[in-house]
């Protein structure tokens, strides 16, 4: 019934820190050296140094998926303490200033810092980005569409930039904030069709807005090379099981609306501006959030909705084989996220370098 589609492909960013003083360490270019052998393609630098980019191979299913993360985050894990450092998962750095850190040598940085200037160099962020396999790029923009609706529902559930520089800022996902300083970011339009889609790419491109699709930093986006709808929302999770539950939520939300699609139904269109009103209550205040349930035109508490949503999944996750799996995302929403500890953390020890530890501990545990 789902022709073979959902394969899904995860990359995960993470922190490069220095177990001593918990600072940021730019150690990327050494990392890449050693662990090519190992992790291979699988590995990436990004524009700081002190950032390593892992991203899985195609995966048929979430097992696969976790296999994989698994092995790779405990291959960084090996690497990294091999110089002395540790890795972790999370959005923001409690306190380091991306003044103070490297960039990578690499010339599409270079381009992206000097077209940007500040906004770039100051994107010291760290995120979790799943690809949906999509082989029909009209089904794809139908999706992107859809699916908009549910990101918020999304960064709710993986809140874990609750710090920057050094402070407590008010919010649960500092990190969306930060990025949203970038052009071409945040919830996007509606597209009628992928024809339409393609137009306002070539249309970016050939006014010098952008060289490819690649420089469209939206929530979701329908590649532009590859055949999957890429979800970009998220925060990066410090719990793997976390992680996991994460993407197989999406993977299921995909399949669900797949098959509403195929039913010549589909899930009510709003527009990208009452959908960011969601968007602001979930960066402000995580799974603690109140969303507004415009169908009812009313408030709801988050927890309330995300019952709703595992339910409206139910079906596609019974295809899938993950409805235990994307169930958890209900204690998740009761339990809160990576942002929820890291803020108990502070409070008990009023010490952002015991935030750096429980991260770090958090990171690695269960692997």
């Amino acid at each position: 019934m789902l022709d073979g589609q959902f394969t899904l492909g995860v990359e995960e960013e993470y922190q490069i820190v220095d177990p001593e003083t918990r600072e940021l360490k730019s150690y990327i270019s050494r990392l890449l050296e050693d662990g090519k052998s190992v992790l291979r393609e699988r590995v990436r630098m990004e524009m700081h140094q002190s950032v390593v980019e892992v991203g899985t191979n195609v995966c048929r299913n979430v097992a696969e998926v976790k296999s994989e993360l698994i092995e790779m985050r405990g291959e960084l894990d090996r690497l990294s303490r091999q110089g002395g450092l540790r890795i972790v998962a999370a959005s923001t750095h409690p306190f380091s200033d991306w003044k103070t850190q490297e960039i990578s040598p690499n010339q599409r940085y270079y381009t992206i810092i000097e077209d940007l200037q500040d906004v770039a160099r100051a994107n010291l962020i760290f995120g979790l980005h799943v690809h949906v396999g999509i082989k029909d790029k009209e089904v794809a923009i139908a999706l992107q569409n859809q699916i908009r609706y549910f990101l918020p529902h999304l960064l709710s559930l993986t809140t874990s930039s609750p710090f920057w520089l050094g402070r407590r800022g008010g919010l649960m996902s500092m990190r969306s904030q930060i990025f949203k300083r970038f052009p071409r970011t945040g919830i996007p339009d509606e597209f009628k069709s992928y024809e339409a889609f393609q137009s306002f790419v070539k249309l970016l491109v050939e006014t010098g807005c952008i060289d490819d699709g690649k420089k469209i930093w939206w929530d979701v986006r329908a590649h532009h090379i590859y055949d999957t709808v890429e979800i970009r929302i998220c925060d990066m999770p410090t719990s793997m099981d976390q992680t996991i539950t994460i993407v197989a939520l999406i993977q299921a939300l995909m399949a669900q609306l797949y098959l509403m699609y195929r039913r010549n139904t589909q899930w009510r269109s709003y527009p990208r501006s009452l959908i960011e009103e969601n968007k602001w209550r979930a960066v402000r205040f995580g799974s603690d959030a109140k969303l507004i349930d415009f169908g009812r035109r009313e408030e709801r508490p988050f927890a309330d909705l995300i019952v709703e949503l595992v339910e409206f999944v139910g079906e596609a996750a019974e295809i899938l084989g993950t409805r235990d799996i994307v169930r958890k995302a209900i204690d998740i929403a009761r339990e809160g996220t990576s942002a929820h500890r890291q803020i108990e953390v502070y409070e008990r020890t009023k010490d952002p370098k015991a935030v750096v530890d429980w991260l770090i501990a958090e990171t690695m545990r269960g692997i």
